[in-house]
This record gives structure tokens, C-alpha cells and sequence, in this order.
């Protein structure tokens, strides 16, 4: 593994600039370190979605500005808390030095591409490329792990995030990394992103009975071969009174990537389809801890 290993000096180096803006923002303008982080990671999301990186300009701009920007990014990942379809939000600063149009509704209707792209950078470049401007205002753990106390996480949509102490690491400062030609690069269509993130919950009507092959024909269809990866229907479906067998009421289906899970939902909460005069209601899989009584489909 010793083509992955990076020293924490070439790690800073390699991220010199997104430390300098960081540190900023948490020092200079004393913003939340928690909210600075998922802003970091949100820029390196859109970066690595194909727009103009507007980290490199950070530095020659004022403190203001910065924070402007910093504002308006806060603002547009509020939207991914929310399962209201959002009005677009202008981002003006970040249009301006961009030269691109962009608003909070690229969040939105993105919203789990996102929630997927900006956790990875969170957890790949920010836990390790900060870890030493956070040690300067975050207490260590009580438990003796060597680990940073980060307020505000684990977050409710970004979940935990572990952040060492540059002390607590191994000798001579090396730390476990992909090299710096991979940039620490997101990509959506990648397996990086779990089986969780690209599964949909479908529920069908009863009385309407749909088959495993129609719910991949349906998807396949829309969304281009290969978008279905496999589809699970409800198992051990009870017999009704009259000894006939029952109809799956619902399913789980595995996409591609989680790119094709918020085309399907394309901003909504529930998306509707329709196949042979049968509709299917897809949502965004949520993993329970406890089983639970699934959620009637509509009728």
C-alpha cells in the first residue's frame, strides 16, 4: 500500500488553498466549524459535477465576500433538509465568480447525488486536509480515541464524521489516502456511493397486481439499460381469506448510481409511473433499525 500513502505536509500542500479558505471562515469570521465543513465539501461537490472551482478565487477576496459566499451556500444546502419542493434561490456571488447561473433548486433536484458527493469529500479531503485547524478550536474526545469533537455532528443529513488529531497519528505524520492524482475525485456513477443511497421503495395499489419484470421493463425504459440493477419484491406475501394468493404491495429497487434515483424523483418526495394501467409510487429507500409496518400504497 505504499502507492497510498501520503504524508500529512503533502496532504496540506496538495490542499493548500481549500485550507487557507477554511480556516477562514472558521477563524477569521468565526463560523460554525461544522457548517464550514459541509460548505468545503459542497464547493468540491459542485467542482467535481463539472463547475467552475471558485475556491481558487477565495483567497484574493475579501472577508465580506467570502462570507457572502459561504452565506449563500448555507442557504442552498438548507434545501436538502426539506421534503417540499423548493422555489429556485439565486446565488448571485456565486453565479458572478462562476459566470454561471446556479441556485439552492440545484440542491434540491439533485438532492441525494448530493447528500452522496459531499458526505464522500467530507469524510475523504475535509476530515483529513483540516483535521490541524480543527484540533486549534475542537476539544479531543474523553475516551481517549484521539478523536476531535466536532459540534453539530453527527448531523442529520450528513451523518458522523471522525476527525483524528494530527497527534494521534501514525509515525513520521502518514496518513492512509488515495494519491493526489486521483484529487480525491467523487464519481456519481461509481460503486463509492452504498446500496442504501440508490435504492427506491415502490408500493403498488391493491388489486393492481405488478410483476417484478414489468417494474423492470417500466425503469429500463425510462432511464436507459443498465439503470435497474435488481429489484426485491415483498417476500412471504400472506394468503387472502378465500385462499388466494396476495399481491406484493411493495419493493425495493437497486439503481445504477444514485444520479438515476434523483432523476427518477426529480425533486419530489413520491414520483407516480404507470405500466399496463397500473401505477407504481416510487420513493427514496430509508433503512429502519426496527422492521416496521410499511406505509399503505396510495389508492
Amino acid at each position: 500500500m505504499e502507492g497510498l500513502c501520503a504524508t500529512q505536509e503533502q496532504l496540506h500542500t496538495f490542499h493548500s488553498i481549500d485550507r487557507e479558505v477554511f480556516s477562514r471562515m472558521v477563524i477569521n469570521l468565526m463560523r460554525d466549524p461544522a457548517e464550514c465543513l459541509i460548505i468545503v465539501a459542497a464547493w468540491l461537490w459542485l467542482e467535481q459535477m463539472g463547475y467552475p472551482n471558485i475556491i481558487v478565487f477565495m483567497p484574493s477576496l475579501s472577508d465580506a465576500v467570502v462570507d457572502l459566499l459561504a452565506d449563500e451556500m448555507a442557504l442552498a444546502l438548507s434545501s436538502l433538509t426539506t421534503t417540499t419542493t423548493a422555489l429556485p434561490s439565486f446565488m448571485p456571488g456565486t453565479s458572478a465568480l462562476m459566470s454561471r447561473t446556479i441556485s439552492a433548486d440545484l440542491f434540491h433536484r439533485n438532492r441525494f447525488t448530493a447528500v452522496a458527493g459531499i458526505k464522500s469529500f467530507l469524510t475523504t479531503v475535509c476530515s483529513r486536509a483540516f483535521s490541524d485547524i480543527l484540533q486549534s478550536i475542537c476539544p479531543l474526545a474523553r475516551n481517549g480515541s484521539g478523536q476531535l469533537v466536532i459540534p453539530g455532528f453527527p448531523h442529520p443529513v450528513f451523518g458522523n464524521l471522525t476527525v483524528s488529531s494530527p497527534a494521534s497519528r501514525g509515525r513520521n505524520g502518514s496518513v492512509l489516502v488515495p494519491p493526489p492524482t486521483d484529487v480525491w475525485g467523487w464519481d456519481p456513477n461509481s460503486s463509492g456511493a452504498s446500496e442504501d443511497d440508490k435504492t427506491l421503495f415502490l408500493t403498488f395499489s391493491r388489486g393492481f397486481p405488478v410483476t417484478k419484470e414489468e417494474v423492470t421493463e417500466l425503469f429500463t425504459r425510462k432511464y436507459g439499460e443498465g439503470s435497474v440493477v435488481s429489484v426485491l419484491m415483498q417476500e412471504n406475501v400472506a394468503a387472502g381469506g378465500g385462499g388466494d394468493q396476495q399481491q406484493p404491495l411493495f419493493a425495493r429497487m437497486v439503481m445504477r448510481s444514485v444520479v438515476v434515483v434523483d432523476e427518477v424523483l426529480n425533486g419530489e418526495r413520491i414520483a407516480k409511473f404507470r405500466i399496463n394501467g397500473k401505477h407504481i409510487w416510487a420513493r427514496k429507500y430509508e433503512r429502519r433499525e426496527q422492521a416496521a409496518t410499511p406505509t399503505p400504497p396510495p389508492v
